[in-house]
């Protein structure tokens, strides 16, 4: 605001050099954008802040969405650009080329919106300590795969409790006091007896026989057998009960620990950070084209800008919500693909080639594995 303040009495002196209103009308935009910054941080944003931290089933009831981060985007970002569009405006309109806007002030916008997503990301973790891989919140992303569960090679005797609540007969491959072959799939882990990670809402699949059980406790657990003095935990894919979680850490798997250990270290809370940046580099580069004074004085900024901002509505979804797909492809890669080859075409290479192709595949890609594998003649599963 200050730079277009600035703009503004730049113009005004040279439209009216002997008015001397000049100083007046830098004064006053200044101290307005102050004066409106302090009413809507008070009025508006403290509230939310207040309420999202206290809970409210309002505001944090679904988890989908970033209600602190919409109250930024609508009430800072968006009268940012509108001052970077009116400050082109003003130049053009008037025939004068006093700021483009190069570097500072577009850097400033786009840091704190990576600086409100990494909040929104990491405001679920602890900031000292290490992370607990176990329990961490599922809304924050993870580059690290999903690791394999060992099988277990050995068979529990003693009747099946999922085969007994069933009455799976010894036709269906599962005997009533003989030895019981492991359920096929991978191993769970086992505290004080009991199985973890079984399902507690509905049936679930692996008995010989292609049976379905639907016995299991509610609180996601079924006691392991006990033969050959062993435990043998029934092998059914791990899931944390309550929190959604993939079994990863698994008392069977043995970590690396040689000397170069410390390359494997990872934390979800530095990943996040990585990860918003990158977030925002589509963003970032769109908006750097703007530093061209060829393409700023021409009237191009107002889309490249209006655009831009449209993009940042993005962060108001959280990182695992089923609408940031569609509305990445809707606000952000189909209109960039767009707008930059009609800059390519009209300025040159003012933008770099590598964007224009990751925008071409994000959506072609969307396309293609949502709607076109859906016909039959993409539909490769029916010709085998």
């Amino acid at each position: 605001m200050q730079r277009f303040a600035f703009i503004l009495a730049q113009v005004k002196s040279r439209v009216h050099p002997s008015d001397g209103n000049s100083s007046m009308a830098y004064w006053l935009i200044v101290s307005s954008s102050v004066a409106y910054m302090t009413t809507m941080a008070t009025l508006v944003w403290l509230p939310i802040k207040s309420m999202v931290f206290m809970k409210k089933k309002a505001l944090v009831g679904r988890k989908k969405w970033r209600p602190v981060a919409l109250a930024y985007v609508l009430l800072s970002t968006l009268p940012t650009f509108a001052f970077l569009i009116a400050s082109s405006e003003v130049q053009i309109r008037n025939g004068m080329q006093f700021d483009t806007f190069t570097e500072l002030p577009v850097s400033l916008v786009l840091f704190s919106l990576i600086l409100i997503d990494i909040v929104e990301r990491i405001r679920y973790c602890r900031l000292t300590g290490r992370a607990n891989e176990l329990h961490r919140n599922a809304d924050i992303p993870t580059l690290s795969p999903t690791e394999m569960m060992m099988p277990i090679s050995g068979t529990a005797t003693g009747p099946s409790p999922i085969a007994v609540s069933t009455n799976v007969g010894p036709q269906n491959g599962a005997g009533a006091n003989g030895p019981t072959p492991r359920l096929p799939g991978r191993t769970a882990a086992t505290v004080n007896g009991l199985v973890t990670g079984l399902p507690t809402n509905g049936p679930f699949t692996g008995i010989p026989g292609n049976t379905t059980g639907s016995a299991v406790p509610s609180n996601g657990a079924v006691q392991v057998l006990s033969g050959n003095n062993q435990s043998q935990p029934y092998t059914i894919s791990g899931i944390y009960p309550g929190t959604g979680l993939p079994l990863r850490h698994v008392p069977y798997a043995t970590a690396y620990t040689g000397p170069l250990s410390f390359l494997l270290e990872s934390d979800v809370r530095a990943e996040s950070l990585s990860d918003s940046f990158l977030f925002w580099l589509d963003t970032a580069e769109m908006m750097r084209v703007t530093n061209h004074t060829s393409l700023y004085f021409s009237g191009w900024a107002l889309p490249v800008y209006l655009f831009s901002f449209l993009s940042t509505l993005r962060l108001v979804l959280m990182p695992h919500c089923p609408l940031l797909s569609p509305l990445g492809v809707a606000l952000q890669d189909l209109p960039f693909l767009i707008l930059r080859v009609a800059l390519i075409a009209i300025f040159g290479f003012v933008t770099p080639v590598l964007f224009v192709i990751k925008n071409f595949l994000v959506c072609l890609a969307y396309i293609y594995f949502n709607f076109m594998t859906k016909l039959k003649v993409f539909n490769t599963e029916r010709m085998f």
